[in-house]
């Protein structure tokens, strides 16, 4: 009866001995991360007060406020250039997989909006009827975009010049 006592002492002992380091290294890591986040957190302070402070300065003399996104849009209709909305849809097969493309028209003269739009619908139909492996690989791009292409020439009869794709995602 001796012998199931000694094996519960030796149990205890074996769990303190994991729990005890375990709390102290707890504890370390805490404070540790207390004292890093103490001497940062006056610096991110500091830098949000100038920030707000040249915002301030910019507001006060008057000066114009440039585009948050920087640079301006390449895509614009000045220079005949119209960049579709995303265009969002799943494959033919397999279905679970979808597409996410973004095209820009170049446009022969003058941008229309209706072939635009007409355009836009014309693609997602399309891509709706493409499969998986139709689009794998460097030659099924490239099929993707001649027949792009040539869906775009037949429903702009001639009006836009130039297919230009900004983004494909398949998943």
């Amino acid at each position: 009866m001796e012998q199931p006592q000694e094996g519960e002492g030796k149990k205890k002992s074996g769990m303190m001995a994991l729990v005890i380091p375990l709390v102290v290294l707890t504890a370390v890591g805490g404070g540790g991360g207390w004292v890093i986040g103490n001497m940062l957190a006056p610096q991110v302070k500091q830098a949000d007060e100038a920030a707000k402070a040249a915002e301030a300065a910019a507001g006060e003399h008057g000066e114009a406020k440039k585009d948050e996104e920087g640079l301006p849009p390449i895509s614009t209709e000045a220079n005949g250039v119209v960049a579709l909305e995303p265009i969002t849809t799943n494959l033919a097969y397999p279905s679970e997989n979808w597409i996410r493309l973004e095209v820009a028209l170049m446009f022969n003269g003058a941008p229309d909006v209706k072939i635009a739009e007409d355009v836009h619908q014309d693609i997602m139909a399309y891509l709706r009827t493409v499969s998986l492996q139709q689009v794998e690989g460097p030659r099924g791009f490239q099929y993707l975009k001649d027949d792009l292409q040539e869906r775009v020439d037949l429903r702009s009869e001639g009006r836009v010049s130039k297919v230009m794709f900004r983004t494909l995602v398949i998943e």
